[in-house]
């Protein structure tokens, strides 16, 4: 099983960055996908969420309306596309692949910095 993110990188606030995550090694249509952030001195938190029918999606408050979820599960990829990028945005972001309780599957992360 390999989760490999990439995309990340130094942005200006208001930038944007869009955020991949190639998945292998497991059936990826059938699994919850997430990406999570961690920035330093924090606790990791989600982010984002794609239910594994990629009908339903949620969001963390404080990315509503500027991050957007979505997968191509022909492609087995999941991606994060950033809007409005901020300064609080900072973090490790890296990709989750969930089924039950016993499969749960973490990329490395990327690293995102906002500042100008």
């Amino acid at each position: 099983v390999q989760l490999v993110e990439s995309g990340g990188g130094l942005v200006q606030p208001g930038g944007s960055l869009r955020l991949s995550c190639a998945a292998s090694g497991f059936t990826f249509s059938s699994f919850e996908l997430s990406w999570y952030r961690q920035a330093p001195g924090k606790e990791r938190e989600l982010v984002a969420r794609s239910t594994s029918a990629g009908g339903t999606t949620n969001y963390a408050d404080s990315v509503k309306g500027r991050f957007t979820i979505s997968r191509d599960n022909a492609k087995n990829t999941l991606y994060l596309q950033m809007n409005g990028l901020k300064p609080e945005d900072t973090a490790v972001y890296s990709c989750n692949a969930r089924r039950g309780i016993l499969r749960n599957y973490w990329g490395q992360g990327t690293q995102v910095t906002v500042s100008s």
